[in-house]
């Protein structure tokens, strides 16, 4: 671990817990939560719920402050979860995700996520940065993140990068992969390997501006507001769940460059933003909804 690591991992605190909760919804959930915690001499110090009226599903992400023991209190909650069909996930507060970058030439995306990461804004550790152009290797060793770079130029090459990608997801115990800018679609196989782990970035004129030069297009259709959406990956291209959008107005006087200054500052700050809300487990999936604790 360098320095930047164990500055970062000095602010979990082993004695405050956070714990994910999703399932059926049913009377009396709250009460046995609570209940379990109070009987573990827990503190809560912060309680959000959400209950869909579409899928039906109860949701709540509860922060606790005790000393109690974790493997004692996990073999007492698993009994509560399993009575209640839960899906459930107890972990540190502040502990930073493992997480993957994969990108390309642009490093608009990258620069902030490195940038964030070593300010101690993003709660991720970075073990590696997975390329397939060499452009932004400089940026990597800036910021002292490994990086490989493997060129994708035919179907099997891909299928070869991808195959190392999920060796890096299992070595490294990989929790979030993110894509930067990857100007890569992921096979069927890769997305459904990382169901649930994986964010992607675009810019939100999809579907109306596909292809290449989105901004020149939407320039000239004199579009009046741009921005970007991160979602999870699916195999539907860019129409995973949602996890964050920003926008911004945009009027006549701007030409192309400044449409896209301004586009990779919300993709940016889009991406940034949804990779924190995943690394804080605030981000719990209904369907092809996401529901979000701020």
């Amino acid at each position: 671990m360098d320095g930047r690591d164990a500055t970062l991992s000095a602010v979990i605190d082993s004695t405050h817990w956070l714990l994910t909760l999703s399932c059926a919804d049913r009377p009396g959930i709250v009460h046995q939560v609570t209940g379990e915690i109070v009987e573990a001499r827990g503190n809560i110090t912060e309680l959000q719920q959400f209950t869909s009226t579409e899928s039906g599903r109860f949701f709540m992400r509860v922060q606790v402050q005790s000393g109690f023991d974790r493997s004692h209190f996990e073999r007492a909650f698993a009994t509560i979860a399993e009575s209640l069909g839960a899906q459930w996930n107890l972990d540190y507060v502040g502990r930073r995700r493992r997480t993957l970058i994969l990108a390309s030439k642009a490093g608009h995306c990258v620069n902030d996520l490195l940038f964030r990461q070593r300010s101690g804004y993003l709660p991720v550790s970075l073990p590696l940065i997975i390329a397939n152009h060499p452009d932004l290797g400089d940026l990597a060793r800036f910021y002292g993140v490994p990086f490989e770079h493997h060129p994708i130029t035919t179907p099997d090459t891909k299928a070869e990068v991808e195959k190392h990608i999920l060796d890096v997801v299992a070595e490294h115990d990989i929790e979030l992969v993110v894509l930067a800018r990857y100007m890569q679609i992921l096979s069927p196989e890769l997305c459904e390997a990382l169901t649930g782990k994986a964010i992607n970035i675009h810019h939100s004129f999809l579907p109306g501006f596909k292809g290449a030069n989105p901004y020149r297009q939407a320039h000239s259709r004199g579009v009046k507001l741009i921005g970007a959406t991160a979602h999870f990956v699916t195999s539907d291209l860019d129409e995973g769940p949602i996890i964050e959008q920003n926008v911004r107005r945009v009027d006549h006087t701007m030409e192309v460059p400044q449409l896209v200054a301004m586009g990779q500052e919300q993709e940016s700050r889009t991406l940034t933003e949804a990779v924190k809300l995943f690394a804080e487990h605030r981000v719990l999936l209904d369907g092809a909804r996401t529901v979000i604790f701020s």
